[in-house]
């Protein structure tokens, strides 16, 4: 009889196997290389100087001929300029709309800086103060005591003892007297456990990246003494199509990759379609600038972009002949779109009847929407 793999096992699985695997792992040769080849000042406990870092970030090719993969195609400038806050005293707030590329920067900047990106705090509704500060193991609390054995330090709380860079995604989704208990340690880089009579002070090299949304405004807005801590850097939509065609093939070949799907060279046409849906509907108005549309209510981000691609994508590797065709993203572009079954449905087959029936070489793509559309 075959004995399953354990949980132990399973977790033991190399980076190459993880569905996912953390930042440094996945680029962990070209960390390394930009390691080797950088001779730059590094601030302290840095495994980069902020150079190397905006590199890794950006792309570029190294000296010994190495290329480095753009993680993240947009304005160098806000890479340099959220770099340089981490290398200061200040805390480093991301902010943007739904699927700019929040989180992906937030892990990678972590991931050159410190080598390790899961410091994390994942923000929620019900985020507990315990996920900021500290919590306890109540077996050890309960038979000896308060003691620096039984408190369980958070993700924060290990990246200021160890100079490292915590994470703290969809920061305005906190509860705001959550929030607040960032207040003393962004500001006075230390944690108090009144329960011990000790403090926890930062050690240099630590600072913290959070992350926030704009449609999040009114949920649990960030306190001005909270906000103040913050140096914030607002991460734009990609500005031309081109670019978000470029972002959106870069991460769809990536996931593919990592999932075994094959390559589909021949899909960039269907990448370009389904990005100027996105773009047409998310701005109100055809690319010509000559029609004017109704918006629907979702987000339509790249990041949704890509999901609807690397779908479709699947779809034509295992139902179909492995090249990407309009049918294969019909489906996912009418879910994208229609959130609200009442009004977007509306907003879509307006967009179906007045734009894409009359364009140019958009025929079978019109057809396929149809027939999932009915």
């Amino acid at each position: 009889m075959t004995v399953p793999e354990t949980t132990a096992a399973v977790g033991q699985a190399s980076g190459a196997q993880a569905l996912r695997p953390h930042a440094e792992d996945a680029f962990a040769d070209e960390l390394k290389a930009l390691a080797a080849a950088d001779d730059r000042p590094r601030p302290a406990r840095w495994r980069l100087s902020p150079w190397a870092v905006a590199t890794y970030l950006q792309g570029g090719t190294l000296h010994d001929g190495t290329v480095i993969t753009p993680k993240y195609v947009g304005s160098r400038r806000l890479i340099e300029v959220a770099v340089t806050t981490l290398a200061t005293d200040r805390a480093l707030l991301l902010l943007g709309v739904p699927g700019t590329a929040k989180t992906w920067v937030s892990e990678h900047l972590a991931a050159a800086v410190s080598g390790d990106s899961t410091l994390l705090v994942q923000g929620t509704a019900g985020t507990p103060e315990e996920a900021v500060r500290y919590g306890w193991n109540y077996a050890q609390l309960l038979a000896h005591g308060p003691s620096r054995d039984a408190l369980v330090p958070s993700p924060l709380m290990r990246a200021m003892s160890e100079g490292m860079t915590a994470r703290v995604e969809e920061l305005t989704r906190i509860p705001a007297d959550v929030q607040d208990s960032l207040i003393t340690i962004l500001s006075e880089k230390t944690l108090p456990i009144p329960e011990l009579g000790q403090e926890v002070q930062a050690v240099r090299g630590f600072n913290v990246i959070a992350t926030a949304n704009d449609r999040d405004r009114g949920v649990n807005e960030l306190s001005s003494a909270l906000r103040r801590r913050f140096n914030t850097v607002v991460l734009p939509l990609p500005a031309t199509p081109d670019a978000e065609v470029d972002i959106v093939s870069r991460r769809v070949d990536q996931i593919g990759r990592s999932l075994d799907l094959p390559a589909a060279p021949e899909g960039l046409s269907e990448i370009r379609r389904v990005v100027t849906v996105f773009r047409e509907l998310r701005d109100g108005v055809t690319t010509d600038g000559r029609t004017k549309l109704k918006s629907p209510s979702g987000t339509l981000s790249t990041a949704e972009a890509i999901s609807v691609v690397t779908n479709g994508l699947a779809l034509a590797a295992h139902f179909g002949d492995g090249i990407l065709r309009p049918g294969d993203v019909a489906a996912g572009i009418l879910g994208a779109v229609v959130r609200d079954p009442a009004a977007d449905r509306v907003v879509w087959q307006e967009y179906l009847e007045t734009v894409v029936r009359e364009r140019d070489g958009w025929k079978d793509f019109y057809r396929a929407c149809r027939e999932v559309s009915v």
